[in-house]
Parts: C-alpha cells; structure tokens; sequence
C-alpha cells in the first residue's frame, strides 16, 4: 500500500466501537504505533468532564491521570469519538483537538513524532460513524477516510505481531521524619520517590530480560542491559526497517521476539491470557570493580533533631505492549522505564495525604475484561479490603469507561490476570473438575425453538468424584457444588467449593437441622440449598413449585427468561432425584420444549465423550420420541432459581 493511500485508510479491531447511544458522549479511541495502517485497538469513555452538561468537554487533567496508568505503554490515544447528533465535520474537528490535547499531557509536554489522528462522529439516529483523519500538528486540515479495514481476528492480529513486557519491582522508602517539623515530611517524600526514578537510568542498574515461562532446555538465556544504555533513542519508522535477524553481543539489536514462543501452530488461540510474555528484571549491580576494597563499616551518625523511622512500602507491577521486532533495548528505555515512573508517581500522589496516617495499602491488577483485546492496569487501595466503598466506587468508575455491565463482578482481584510461573504449585481446589461439558453437545430437537442457556462457565460435578462415596443420597449436593463453582468462576465469590460435610455444617450453624445431620445421607432439596447458598455466598433464590412433572413444561418460558437475565445453573429437586438445569430450548407458539440437563448422579470418569454419548449431560424433551415422560406426572418438583448479585 503507498504511503499516500495509507494516511487515508484506518482498521477497526473492537467488534463494537460506540459503547452506547443513549445519551451524548466523548469516547478515546486506542491504538498502537506498532500497528499498521492506523489501527483502532479499542475504545474508552471520557468519564470526566468540566461541565455535566457538555459530554465534549472533557477534564483534560484528570483524563490524563487516569489513562496514564490504566493503559499500557506501548499504546496511546489515537483519536476520539464523538456520539449524538451534531454536525459531523465540526465535532469531528473537536474530537481530533480533544485527542491533541490528551496526547499532549499524557506525553508530559514531550515532543514526539508527527503523529496521525482520528476524529470520528456517530449520530443517535443512524448506524453510520463518519471518519476523518488530521496530523496531530495540523489542527484545521481534515481528510475524509477513503477506506475503513475491519479485522475478522483481531485478537491474533494484535500478538501475532506483539507480546507483552512485565516488570515487578518491590521498593521500601525509609522516611525520617523530625518530629518537632512534621510537615517536612511530604517534601521527604517526594524527593526519595524522585531518586528511586533517577536511580532507574544510574550505569549501576541493570536490567536482566528473560522469558517469562520456561518451555524447554533450549530457551535462550537472559539478557542483560545496563542503565547507561537507556540513552538509546531512535526513530520507530527506523526500527521497523532494521534486520530482525541481526544481533550482537551487547543485546543492543536483540529483538523482543528472540524471547517468544517459537513452536506455535495454526491452531494456537491467541489473546491476552497466552500472549509471549518477556519479564524484565531490575537489579542494581553491586559487583563492579571499585578502586579499593574496603570491608563492610558500620557507623554512627546520629540525628541532629527527634526524628522518627517510617518506611512506605511499594509494589510496582507495570505490563507494556511491544512489536515482536523491537530491540529489547528501545523497548525498556521507552516503554518499561516510562510505565514503572508513571506508576510510582501515581502511587506517590495517592499516599500524599496519607503519609501521617494509615498508609493506603496499593497494589496494582491487570484485567483483560469482556470485549477487550488488551489488558489493563488497576490500582487498588485495600486497606480496608475489595469490598469496601471507596473500592466498589473505583470499580463502578471502571466499568463506566470499559463499557462494561454494572451488576457483573469482572474487576474483583479474583479476575486480575495470573503471571505466576510456579510449576510446583498446587492447583485449587476443583480445578481437576471438567468444565462446560454442555458446549458442542447435539441440538435439542425443538423444531424453531429460542435457546437460552447458562451464561458463563461452571464445574461439572457428580457422584464418587474426590474418592467421596454420596452414590444413592448426595445428587442435590452435588447440584449445589455446581452451582457454587459457577459463583466461583464468575469472580462472585472466592470461597472453595464446599464439601458435604461443610454443607451440612452450614445448614446446622443456621439452626435448619440438628448436630446429628452432620455426618449423616440425610437427602436435601431445594430450601436446604437456598440456606446454603445465602450464608455461604449471600446469594439470595427464587423457587418455583409444581405439583407434577407434568407442568414443568408450563414452566418454560419463566426459565427462559432466568437464563437471559440471570444466567446461573438451576437445581431441580423434589420428591425424586435431584437434576441441574442448564438451559431450555422453547417454541412458544407450539408448546414444545427441551430441557438441557447435567445429571449429577453419573459415576464414571471425567472424559466428555463418555459423559455426552451416555447422556448424562444432553437436551431432554418432557416427552420423548417413545411416549416416556421425563418428568413423573406423580411426583412433585422444586426449582431453585439462585439470582445473580447486583455487584461490581
């Protein structure tokens, strides 16, 4: 493509860029400068502007704080997006300027290579967004786009081409504070946190690149690169033109790819969670031939007023994108090295206020949420735990820029990214238990039925699992493990799923049965299984009773519409075995109707096809092709309904 056409032409990754059309809004479009044509990776809502009433007026200052750390380095703002219904030529000017702006800060004032901006204007009524493209030093000139590219994988188009950089650096800053002139102590501080980030290009600091997991003996050995090497500037239209075959001694030609994943097949699913990961360590080199050797000296130096010791304690964990073909030492001095600055100003600034106080306790996340092909970084204050309502606020914050649901818990800690590389380490509790063994199973049957299933993923268990014989008494607490593993993998809770004996504890502790019942195969329905799940989890049930299987299929479009809206497994129980519910298959017009069913009263091993081909996890009809009821017509049934919380 000529460089003429390519200033022209941009490509759109997100499968949805206009996070919603309700009302008027100013969305940041996200890119990456190693990506080529200009490439729309994502998208954020301005959350912050400086009137409620004008949605394109954004807090510059405060946008900047927020995006600084919560994107990584290694993207940028590309332009911005302008939703209502306005003059498109005109808001799309404003959109650029906005953008401008916003680099600007982000940037801290730097200059940096012309850059290419997008303003782009959808209108309430229409499903058209009109593009326009400006060069962030022109602020009059627009050019329509000739040509919009949308990306039918964007995922692999993204770490095809990239991996991911991860630096973890714990610091301690001693603090001595006079006690007779407290207030110097914020000026102590700043200045300590000003010589951590000097110390970062000191000759003495050194930073030691390796692969993040070890796949085999063959892996290739670290690298190291001194801080007097972080000088390295060089211009990135350059880099994309040097030899990724070429390397030398010094690491200085050393590309990020020569510490990815090379084995990899057509069939490889690329995304966040599997991306080549290249860790970056920061070591101070104490071995370094001084002019003397001198043995360790301890000496006094006393203070010359009252002083007293405080010592802030930092975790800084910054992740940064990078093209696979760039040299790792242009990576660290102008990716890591900014990312680990900006994160430890942005902690700085928030335990200010604090220092002679309770130090907030911040530890830093990154999230890969629903409908994002990149990760993100969150600090979060957990002092007073995740739940606490300043957090909950943050979060709320959170999904109002992602775009994301608000009764959905998907930034809770238990939903960060895991980087941990321990081979040793033991798996939780569960997660040897097949999952989702409802996907790929044969349709229901239900000639122009409406599908509606369980959303989200949930373990599969059964009798005889863990060595533990429930054969003839434990299906409804099986149900229940099911149910709470859903909550678990959900991020709702962080409980371990529990065992029969906890279960029977629990219903003993709230005063539902008697000391005698723990131990016991006393059976359990649907009320017991509420009880559980409100102490455990406190997660309140709806239950639905028939008095013959025989309405159940009455009951279908009610289940449908808990599957839509709630999503989580359902236990039928009653006066016969007990059975978990995953979805049902209904044609309202004809009355006809399948139930998708995991039966918990299998006995076999964990294969899927055994568990499928025996139809102990399929769609059943009420009345099958021969005449037999599924459902008893002389039995009774109870649904338990388990609604999902209204959380972040």
């Amino acid at each position: 493509m000529e460089e003429v056409d390519e200033k022209r032409c941009i490509k759109i990754l997100p499968p949805k860029l206009v996070l919603q059309k309700r009302e008027p809004a100013l969305q940041w479009l996200v890119g990456s400068p190693f990506l080529s044509p200009l490439t729309i990776v994502s998208t954020l809502r301005c959350i912050h502007h400086l009137s409620p009433q004008e949605s394109v007026l954004p807090d510059f200052t405060k946008e900047a704080e927020d995006l600084r750390t919560l994107l990584l380095k290694g993207f940028y703002i590309i332009g911005a997006l302008v939703v209502g219904n306005f003059n498109v030529g005109e808001h799309a000017r404003k959109a650029i300027d906005a953008a401008r702006r916003l680099n600007q800060l982000l940037s801290h004032g730097e200059k940096s290579e012309k850059q290419l901006l997008i303003g782009a204007v959808a209108d309430f009524n229409s499903t058209d967004i009109h593009f326009f493209i400006s060069e962030s030093g022109n602020g009059t000139s627009l050019d329509s786009v000739s040509s919009v590219m949308y990306e039918n994988n964007p995922e692999k188009y993204i770490w095809e081409r990239g991996c991911l950089l991860r630096c973890e650096l714990p610091i301690s800053v001693p603090l001595y504070i006079p006690l007779d002139s407290p207030s110097d102590v914020e000026k102590t501080y700043t200045h300590a946190i000003e010589s951590v980030v000097s110390k970062l290009s000191d000759p003495q600091v050194v930073y030691a690149v390796e692969s993040l997991y070890k796949n085999s003996t063959e892996d290739p050995c670290p690298v190291i690169l001194r801080g007097s090497q972080m000088d390295f500037q060089i211009n990135l239209s350059k880099i994309r033109h040097l030899n990724e075959g070429s390397q030398n001694a010094d690491g200085m030609s050393f590309p990020c790819e020569h510490f990815c994943l090379k084995s990899k097949t057509s069939s490889t699913t690329f995304c966040s969670q599997n991306a080549d990961i290249v860790q970056v360590s920061v070591l101070l080199n104490s071995s370094e031939k001084s002019q003397k050797s001198n043995a360790p000296v301890v000496e006094y130096l006393p203070a010359m007023d009252k002083a007293r010791l405080l010592v802030v304690d930092l975790k800084v964990e910054v992740l940064c994108y990078a093209a696979k073909y760039l040299p790792l030492t242009y990576a660290v001095s102008m990716l890591v090295i900014p990312g680990v600055v900006d994160q430890l100003n942005s902690m700085k600034n928030s335990i200010l206020p604090n220092l002679l106080k309770q130090l907030p306790q911040l530890v830093p996340y990154h999230f890969c949420p629903p409908g994002f092909l990149h990760p993100i970084t969150a600090t979060y204050e957990l002092t007073y735990g995740e739940t606490e309502m300043k957090q909950v606020e943050l979060r709320k914050a959170l999904h109002l820029r992602l775009g994301l649901p608000f009764d959905r818990p998907v930034l809770r800690i238990a939903s960060a990214l895991d980087f941990s590389s321990r081979k040793d380490s033991l798996p939780r509790k569960g997660s040897f238990l097949l999952k989702d063994v409802h996907i790929g199973i044969p349709s229901s049957g239900v000639s122009g039925g409406q599908t509606s299933i369980v959303q989200g993923s949930y373990e599969y268990h059964h009798y005889l699992q863990e060595g533990f014989n429930d054969s003839g008494w434990g299906c409804a607490y099986r149900s229940l493990q099911t149910i709470i593993s859903w909550f678990r993998l959900q991020h709702y809770t962080s409980i371990d799923v529990p065992s029969h004996r906890e279960i029977q504890e629990a219903l003993v502790e709230i005063g539902d049965k008697d000391d005698s019942f723990i131990g016991s195969r006393e059976w359990i329905g649907a009320i017991e299984l509420s009880f559980v799940l409100d102490k455990l989890l406190g997660v309140s049930c709806k239950i639905i009773n028939v008095r013959s299987g025989a309405e159940l299929p009455e009951k279908c479009r009610e289940l449908a519409a808990h599957f839509e809206n709630q999503g989580t497994p359902i236990m039928i129980g009653g006066g016969v075995l007990a059975y978990t519910l995953l979805g049902v298959d209904y044609n309202e017009a004809s009355g006809d109707c399948g139930f998708l069913i995991l039966d918990p009263h299998y006995t076999g091993s964990d294969e899927v096809k055994k568990i499928v081909s025996g139809g102990w996890c399929g769609w059943k009809k009420a009345v099958d092709s021969k005449g037999k009821n599924f459902f008893l017509h002389d039995k009774f049934y109870n649904l338990l309904l388990p609604q999902r919380p209204n959380m972040v």
